[in-house]
């Protein structure tokens, strides 16, 4: 068989294939801030959105959950060892009870003992510390720690803030 013959037998097929009609085209949004983590979890942070939240890995409770089973036979042996048990009870409330909730108006942050809301507007800048992690500089230079926002987050943070600071690795 020649090219040729390729070539006809494709056109064969195409013609007895029902034509379709013309599907709307879809209008992309281009305003999207891409990060690892957001990347990773399929979802994008469009402009216009209403809120993000930032919240820990669920996945830190499986690992604390194994964690309890694999110390079971140890935590039971030891007089008083059992005390231990608090430990994952613990990390799980920190991991469903932590996050950081950002919209074009005010950021929010809940921890484990408390929340607190601020406006934009008295957040005079953000400050990166050890180990990724993210704070902001209020007013009064009080420093407001942001749980579960990594300095990877930034471009996002800074896209569902409505621009209120310059994305760091955004286009020049």
């Amino acid at each position: 068989m020649s090219s040729t013959d390729d070539r006809e037998a494709a056109e064969t097929t195409s013609a007895q294939e029902p034509t379709r009609a013309a599907e709307p085209v879809q209008q992309v949004d281009v305003g999207v801030a891409y990060t690892p983590r957001v990347r990773d979890e399929g979802r994008q942070v469009r402009e216009g959105t209403r809120t993000l939240v930032f919240k820990p890995s669920r996945l830190t409770i499986v690992v604390a959950l194994f964690a309890t089973v694999g110390g079971l036979p140890l935590f039971f042996s030891v007089p008083y060892f059992w005390l231990f048990l608090l430990v994952p009870i613990a990390v799980t409330a920190w991991v469903l009870r932590v996050r950081t909730t950002v919209d074009p108006s005010t950021v929010a942050v809940r921890t484990v003992t408390g929340s607190r809301t601020v406006a934009w507007d008295d957040v005079r800048g953000l400050r990166l510390g050890k180990r990724s992690s993210v704070s902001a500089v209020l007013s009064d230079d009080d420093e407001l720690a942001l749980p579960a926002v990594h300095v990877r987050d930034l471009p996002a943070l800074s896209t569902a803030s409505g621009g209120r600071f310059a994305d760091p690795v955004g286009e020049s």
